[in-house]
């Protein structure tokens, strides 16, 4: 018998998410960040993957899709191209996005969509009952690893510094303010937006805790920190272990993949094009055209 009762959602579904979960601190920041930027329900469309992180799907009164596990880039990225007035956000997990989605990272910083990626990081498999995920620390215990974890852990901020995403920042679940800061910085910034959130799993990882991150983590804004440096940011990335920084470690304008691509360059969203029936012999009468 649990005598915990479980909140619902503003869109009336019940909140299952453990007590103390790390995803309470981000979907409020998130709503949070929404809501102070004005941006318009219908204008907004979410996407999540697979994972505890998922379930946000449900829980936000706005346009979203639950994809399939280390989808969710190919899936804002294409949302994005279709319509590019819309504000897109991703969110995913640390095992969702780090390990079978890893391999979208590298390319959707080449395209650099006007998109906001926001990985839930919380070193486990937590909707699986916690086991090791591609951010578990050396040494840290989990259901596959209780022994202890034996491969390196990646380095997310670092990765995504050196391919030079366009915006790349950190925050934590446990500081609500900071985070709805970063989150709106994020979706203001004309580019792919890159948010690690570090979230403590309550149930499964008693290491990370929030008084573990509490006495670690600094931020950024604080410092003399300038995220228009490369070489700085990538020597923050590195610190981990008795200081975390937390905030934005990179910035970078350049352009986004709706200025370049033809398609949807100087033309209006592709949503908004009419539906013209048409014969499947003209449209690879036209294609082989092109390719000649």
């Amino acid at each position: 018998m649990s005598f915990f009762k479980q909140p619902v959602s503003e869109t009336g579904a019940i909140i299952t998410w453990c007590p103390g979960c790390g995803n309470y601190g981000i979907i409020q920041a998130f709503k949070k960040a929404v809501s102070e930027l004005g941006i318009d329900p219908y204008k907004l469309v979410v996407v999540t993957g697979i994972g505890c992180h998922g379930k946000l799907a449900n829980y936000l009164n706005t346009n979203t899709i639950h994809t399939i596990h280390g989808r969710v880039l190919p899936m804002i990225t294409a949302i994005k191209a279709m319509n590019k007035e819309l504000t897109v956000v991703g969110f995913a997990g640390d095992g969702d996005q780090y390990a079978i989605g890893m391999g979208h990272l590298p390319h959707v910083i080449r395209r650099n969509p006007d998109i906001t990626l926001i990985v839930h990081n919380n070193t486990v498999f937590g909707l699986t009952t916690g086991q090791a995920s591609p951010t578990s620390e050396k040494g840290q215990k989990t259901r596959t690893t209780p022994w202890g974890q034996w491969e390196e852990p990646l380095n997310p901020i670092a990765m995504m510094v050196a391919l030079r995403a366009s915006f790349v920042a950190r925050g934590f679940a446990g500081d609500v303010e900071h985070l709805k800061y970063i989150i709106k910085e994020a979706i203001k910034h004309k580019g792919f937006s890159f948010i690690d959130v570090l979230q403590p799993c309550v149930t499964f990882d008693r290491t990370h805790t929030y008084a573990w991150y509490r006495q670690r983590i600094y931020k950024l804004e604080e410092t003399n920190h300038n995220p228009r440096n490369w070489e700085e940011a990538m020597k923050k990335a590195y610190e981990w272990g008795d200081k975390i920084p937390i905030g934005i470690f990179y910035i970078e304008e350049k352009p986004t993949m709706e200025e370049r691509l033809e398609p949807i360059k100087n033309n209006p969203p592709l949503a908004y094009l009419p539906l013209k029936p048409r014969k499947i012999s003209d449209i690879l009468e036209k294609y082989f055209a092109l390719t000649k």
